[in-house]
């Protein structure tokens, strides 16, 4: 069985390529993905996958821009954490998802309904060419349920893994995000540091604008846990942050944006 993986989390693309390995479901190399474009790519250059497990948001945007550009006619089951607008689009369509963070029976439920179908039309029920896959009528529902969607959805948690296994964070505990030394850490109201995997640009770009803002180059902070912001010298401030002693800075260059930030 061919099978391709789009995700841009390296925690959860190992966690599946684990379940994929558990399940037992091919010998053959599974590539991982990080972006609309390299998918774009791949599928354009190799026999299509026997089954696409695929997140919603990549490293650079949405993957319904990509099965908009792309045929892809495989199964595909949906590693998400988007439920509250796909879900109605999902049951209209047999399309199976796995909500982040997912456990090995959840998986094993998603893949005993792509199971399913396979031996459906196998046993005749369809012809091959009109195999389970994303058709343009259900790309055009997923897409307006996107577009419809009141509020941009961002990261709500992140999955960390730790020596002890993996620990799930959500974001309302992260105080502030802080790049050090090639690696980038949430650091939580106690003053713990989880590393994350990706750039503090990237992770920047999925997190809620409006809860967490620039300070300089290596940190951005939520709002939630600002107690006290003070001019400080050459033209920056300090950030005090609630609940301990902890005191960030802007960088004079970044003050006036996290200005307009702080004024919403």
């Amino acid at each position: 069985m061919r099978i391709l993986i789009l995700e841009d989390e390296e925690p959860a693309a190992r966690q599946l390529l684990e379940f994929v390995a558990l399940a037992e479901l091919t010998t053959q190399p599974v590539p991982v993905l990080r972006s609309v474009e390299k998918a774009r790519a791949w599928l354009e250059a190799n026999p299509a996958p026997d089954l696409l497990f695929s997140d919603i948001e990549l490293l650079d945007g949405n993957v319904f821009g990509l099965y908009e550009r792309v045929a892809v006619r495989c199964p595909i089951i949906f590693t998400t954490a988007y439920d509250q607008f796909l879900l109605p689009a999902f049951r209209g369509n047999g399309i199976a998802y796995l909500l982040k963070p997912f456990s090995y029976a959840e998986f094993a439920a998603a893949l005993a309904k792509y199971r399913t179908l396979q031996q459906g039309f196998a046993a005749g029920a369809a012809p091959a060419a009109e195999a389970p896959g994303l058709s343009a009528e259900v790309v055009r529902e997923l897409s307006q349920a996107l577009r419809q969607s009141v509020q941009p959805q961002y990261k709500q948690r992140f999955s960390v893994r730790l020596r002890q296994g993996l620990h799930i964070l959500q974001v309302a505990d992260v105080a502030y995000v802080q790049a050090d030394e090639g690696v980038t850490f949430a650091v939580d109201g106690a003053g713990t540091r989880y590393p994350l995997q990706g750039t503090l640009t990237e992770l920047e770009r999925q997190l809620d604008p409006a809860r967490f803002g620039r300070l300089n180059r290596s940190e951005l902070v939520s709002i939630a846990f600002i107690e006290k912001v003070e001019p400080y010298f050459n033209n920056r401030l300090a950030v005090k942050l609630r609940g301990g002693a902890v005191v960030l800075t802007t960088s004079a260059a970044q003050t006036p944006e996290f200005r307009r930030w702080l004024e919403g």
